[in-house]
């Protein structure tokens, strides 16, 4: 019997050292105060993605988004991680859940033109990047940038008379323009 009240005595007596008593404690760094107030996950990753530390700034979207839920702002946040790292993948799947959200969230909609011109898939991102600059109303230099490129991409996009076997080739003459050619 005396053992277990001695246990009793020994277990309660570690956990009030472990917790914070007149603002000491032997587990956290000195000057950290346990009380304060954390600050916010979307935050501290902005930050971090500033600094070029992706992968800290995604591990902080992801707390962010543990305690905030998947909100367009989390969602559109670790998109911009995971393309940052070079997950396209990923990225476009994130993103697409947050266009999903609000269609009309733009730092989502520019993210998810630049996965899909990386990609290659540059005729949806020059859609999305339309969508962008619409919702901006052409305000921001980078989504202007981003569909000058799209647009351009797309328009560079010749036929490829190598994988037709009859010898026809598409040649392009002027803006908008094109002749069909033959070996004839």
């Amino acid at each position: 019997m005396h053992h277990r009240v001695f246990a009793g005595l020994l277990v309660s007596a570690a956990l009030s050292a472990c917790t914070p008593s007149g603002g000491v404690s032997r587990n956290l760094p000195y000057g950290v105060d346990a009380r304060g107030e954390s600050v916010d996950g979307l935050t501290v990753g902005h930050r971090l993605m500033d600094a070029g530390e992706y992968e800290l700034a995604l591990k902080a979207y992801y707390r962010a988004a543990s305690e905030e839920g998947a909100t367009v702002d989390t969602l559109s946040a670790l998109g911009s991680a995971n393309l940052a790292l070079g997950r396209l993948g990923q990225a476009e799947q994130i993103l697409r859940r947050a266009i999903e959200e609000d269609p009309t969230f733009v730092p989502a909609l520019n993210n998810l033109g630049v996965v899909l011109m990386e990609r290659g898939e540059i005729g949806e991102a020059r859609l999305i990047f339309q969508q962008a600059f619409a919702q901006d109303s052409g305000q921001t230099d980078s989504i202007r940038e981003n569909l000058k490129r799209a647009i351009a991409a797309n328009e560079a996009v010749v036929y490829d008379p190598a994988e037709e076997e009859d010898g026809f080739r598409l040649v392009r003459r002027e803006k908008g323009r094109y002749v069909l050619l033959s070996q004839l």
